[in-house]
C-alpha cells in the first residue's frame, strides 16, 4: 500500500474520506445492557467524536453531542428528566433529537431555544446492541442480518476494547493462514509427544482462494489434510465496511457463526463487537458468556500490553502454541496491537495467502471514491426488497468432487431462505 492509500483507511474522524464512509452505515456504539432503564448516561467515543448514550424517561435511547450547546458543559453528568437530558450547570434540556426543550431562566422557559439543533444521531436498539447512525440526511434501511433478527436465546453479543486502529482487526479477520499457528491448542497435552515445536516444521497444504459477493469479499482456504476423498473447507464472508462472518465456537456453518464488527473509537483504539448465533438450538451459559473469558467489568482484557500478556511459556511446550492462554479474542488482541498503534503497511510483504486482504482493502477505496462522488457505498440500503443478506460461513469437511465456490452457493441457498 501507498502511504496516501493507508492513511485514506485508517483515519476515520470527522471529516476524513473513511471517516465519512463509516458514517453512511448504522454502527454499534454501546451493548443495551451499558445503558439499563433509569441507569447513568454513557459517555463515550465514537468515529473520533465525543458523545453521550442515554435513555430518556420513555425508555426511548439518545445519542447527543458531549458538550452543552450552552456553555460546552459535560452532558454526561446531566439529569434524565422532562423528556431528555438536562444539564447540571444551567438547566438546558435536550431531547433524544437534539431540541432544546427548556432554557431555565430565560424568558418563557428561553424564546429562542428552537433554534438549538444540539448534534443527535438515530438510534436503533436490536440484538443486545445500540447501534447508531452519524451520517447525513436520512439513515438507510436497518440491515436484515440473521445474527440481528434471531431470537433472545439463540444468540448473544459482547465487546472488547482494543489498543490499535480498527483495520488491522478487520484485516485480522480474513487472515485465514493464521488460524493453524496462532490459535492452535495442544487438545490432549497429557496424550500428545510433547512437542509443540513441529508444528511449524510440515503444516498441511493450504491454499487460498476468494470470490467477490454483493456485500465484500468471501475468503476461502482449502487444507489438504483428509486424504484423496476429502478437504477441509474454511470460509469467511467480509460484510464492508467493518465486520466479518466466521464460524467462531462453532464447527460447522450450517448450525450457526460468530460476526466479529470492528468499531473505531479513535485512530488508534477501538471497540470489537462479537456476535454469535446458533440455529440448532439455543445458546448454552458458557456460549453465551464466552467472550467475557479474560476480561475485566469494563470489558477490556486482564491480560494486556501493560504486563505482555501474561504470557506463560511453560505452557508453549505442550498446550498452547503462543502461550497466551485459551482466548481466541485475547490471541487476536496481542496480534493486532502489536502491529502498532496504526500499522505500517508499507514495510509488510503480503503473500498468496493475502489476497483476501487485498481485495477487501480495494473494496474500501472503492467505497470511499463513491462516497466523495455522492453516491451510496456499497451495502447503504434503502430499497426493503434489496434489504436481504445471505452471508455465510464453515469449517467443514468437504468431498473432493465438490469446487468450493458450488459448495458455497448451496450454504448461500440456505442463509437466503432464512431472511
Amino acid at each position: 500500500m501507498t502511504r496516501e492509500e493507508s492513511e485514506l483507511l485508517t483515519r476515520t474522524g470527522p471529516g476524513t474520506p473513511c471517516g465519512e464512509l463509516m458514517r453512511r452505515y448504522w454502527q454499534p456504539a454501546a451493548l443495551s445492557e451499558e445503558l439499563p432503564p433509569g441507569g447513568r448516561p454513557v459517555p463515550l467515543m465514537l468515529l473520533g467524536e465525543e458523545l453521550v448514550l442515554f435513555r430518556d424517561d420513555q425508555g426511548r435511547s439518545g445519542l447527543l453531542g458531549l458538550h452543552c450547546s450552552h456553555r460546552g458543559a459535560d452532558l454526561s453528568y446531566g439529569r434524565l428528566e422532562g423528556g431528555g437530558l438536562r444539564c447540571i450547570y444551567h438547566g438546558w434540556l435536550y431531547d433524544i433529537r437534539g431540541r432544546c426543550l427548556d432554557q431555565p431562566g430565560e424568558p418563557g422557559g428561553g424564546e429562542h431555544r428552537d433554534s438549538i439543533r444540539h448534534p443527535a444521531y438515530p438510534c436503533h436498539e436490536q440484538a443486545g446492541v445500540i447501534f447508531a447512525y452519524l451520517g447525513p440526511g436520512e439513515p438507510p434501511l436497518f440491515p436484515n442480518f440473521e445474527f440481528l433478527n434471531a431470537p433472545e436465546e439463540y444468540r448473544g453479543a459482547g465487546k472488547y476494547f482494543h489498543e490499535c486502529n480498527y483495520l488491522q482487526a478487520n484485516e485480522g479477520n480474513i487472515d485465514l493462514s493464521h488460524l493453524s499457528f496462532l490459535h492452535y491448542l495442544e487438545r490432549n497435552p497429557e496424550q500428545s509427544d510433547g512437542d509443540l515445536s513441529r508444528r511449524g516444521e510440515a503444516p498441511a497444504e493450504e491454499t487460498a482462494d476468494l470470490e467477490l459477493t454483493r456485500f465484500g469479499v468471501r475468503s476461502c482456504k482449502i487444507r489438504r489434510d483428509l486424504g484423496p476423498d476429502r478437504y477441509h473447507l474454511y470460509i469467511t464472508d467480509f460484510v464492508l465496511p467493518n465486520f466479518t462472518v466466521h464460524w467462531g465456537n462453532i464447527a460447522i456453518g450450517r448450525l450457526g457463526y460468530s460476526v466479529n464488527w470492528h468499531v473505531p473509537i479513535d485512530d488508534t483504539h477501538h471497540w470489537k463487537y462479537m456476535f454469535t448465533v446458533r440455529r440448532d438450538r439455543p445458546l448454552d451459559d458458557q456460549e453465551a458468556l464466552r467472550w467475557r473469558v479474560g476480561a475485566a467489568a469494563d470489558y477490556r482484557f486482564q491480560q494486556n500490553r501493560s504486563n505482555r500478556y501474561l504470557q506463560d511459556r511453560a505452557t508453549m511446550k505442550r498446550e498452547v502454541y503462543t502461550g497466551l492462554g485459551l482466548s481466541f479474542p485475547l490471541h487476536d488482541a496481542w496480534a493486532t496491537e502489536g502491529q502498532g498503534a496504526i500499522q505500517d503497511r508499507g514495510r509488510e510483504h503480503l503473500v498468496s495467502m493475502d489476497r483476501a486482504i487485498v481485495a477487501a482493502r480495494k473494496l474500501m477505496l472503492k467505497a470511499i471514491r463513491d462516497v466523495e462522488e455522492g453516491r451510496d457505498p456499497q451495502n447503504v440500503v434503502r430499497d426493503p426488497k434489496s434489504n436481504r443478506f445471505p452471508v455465510i460461513t464453515t469449517a467443514e469437511p468437504v468431498p473432493s468432487s465438490k469446487d468450493w465456490r458450488e459448495y458455497c452457493k448451496e450454504l448461500e441457498a440456505i442463509a437466503e431462505a432464512r431472511l
